[in-house]
């Protein structure tokens, strides 16, 4: 299958190895010194799926109609860059695989030709050089849309792309998407301390700003009225026992979902992206919280505040943990 992948960073990067490997047509879209790098020594992965290096063709846009996409950007870039390749990929089957609510939205609304579905990852991956990903954690895809049982399409797709990684076409996508919104609730702390999620979880002052970070995602997301999916060990009814729990209950939460991780620093997609000087997608993780809470006239203030410490960081440089733990004193 010829298969375009746009956005060639740690998950972009990590799918087009492997489905090279898998024997799938691959071209990739990348910028600056990450398209040099691919273009002079292809895409290089080590760690849990192996070590492959694939030659892949890559460009700043798909030069080929695809019969299969996936869009791999930064929530931030993927309007842009959806748009820059419409001409080539509209009428396509598109995947969105991104952090955030809004990316299917957005695929369907710019390409209205193509059915788009989303992929929820929770591969563990970093890209710190340019044309190189470390998986540092494997874990099991999951592809759907809206909130209905998955059709045949989307069972299709998950079939050719678990030809690289284990995908699973699920029901409910929508809550799902939720519930990945809470475990990305992890990101935001250590990005702006610069330390690991693993070092980060370990400080019980900071483990328990996580906890707050997603126990309000959580209730934000039931005043919503959203039936959270089962995902990476979480379901609806462990979520909705986990918003009634004071903090030093909850802080169990996250200490056991992240103990998947291992020995290898994670650094977290939104500190990698600090430690590339590029803007974060903060706004489209703890952000989003922020704003579905504003769609129901409430607040989301530990969100909020993590928010304005990562903008903080994308200007300035790693802050003191004081001024995180100082969060829950507001």
């Amino acid at each position: 299958m010829r298969i375009g992948i746009i956005g060639a960073g740690a998950l972009g990067g990590t799918f087009a190895a492997l489905l090279h490997r898998a024997g799938h047509e691959v071209e990739v879209t990348a910028r600056g010194a990450g398209l040099a790098a691919i273009r002079e020594g292809g895409i290089r992965i080590s760690g849990g799926f192996g070590d492959v290096q694939a030659r892949v063709e890559a460009s700043e846009r798909l030069t080929r109609r695809p019969d299969l996409v996936l869009v791999c950007t930064k929530a931030q870039d993927a309007e842009a860059a959806i748009r820059a390749n419409a001409e080539a990929i509209d009428g396509a089957t598109v995947v969105v695989v991104q952090n955030g609510l809004d990316g299917v939205d957005t695929a369907a609304r710019l390409l209205p030709r193509s059915t788009c579905y989303g992929m929820l990852s929770i591969i563990a991956a970093n890209y710190t050089e340019p044309g190189t990903v470390r998986v540092t954690a494997t874990a099991e895809s999951f592809l759907g849309r809206g909130d209905g049982p998955p059709d045949d399409e989307a069972r299709r797709i998950a079939e050719v792309l678990s030809q690289a990684v284990p995908v699973t076409a699920i029901g409910g996508f929508l809550g799902a998407q939720w519930t990945k919104l809470v475990v990305n609730m992890v990101n935001a702390v250590p990005a702006i301390v610069g330390r690991s999620v693993q070092e980060t979880l370990a400080d019980r002052r900071l483990r328990l700003v996580v906890t707050a970070s997603m126990r309000e995602t959580v209730r934000i997301g039931i005043a919503r009225g959203i039936r959270f999916g089962a995902l990476q060990g979480l379901d609806d009814r462990m979520l909705r026992r986990f918003a009634r729990m004071p903090l030093t209950i909850g802080q169990r939460l996250p200490r056991r979902l992240f103990g998947y991780l291992g020995p290898v620093p994670n650094l977290g997609s939104t500190q990698q992206s600090l430690r590339r000087g590029q803007p974060t997608e903060i706004d489209f993780l703890n952000g989003a919280v922020v704003r579905q809470a504003e769609a129901i006239g409430a607040d989301a203030p530990v969100n909020r505040a993590l928010v304005g410490l990562v903008h903080e960081v994308e200007r300035d440089g790693f802050l003191p943990a004081e001024r995180v733990v100082a969060v829950l004193r507001r």
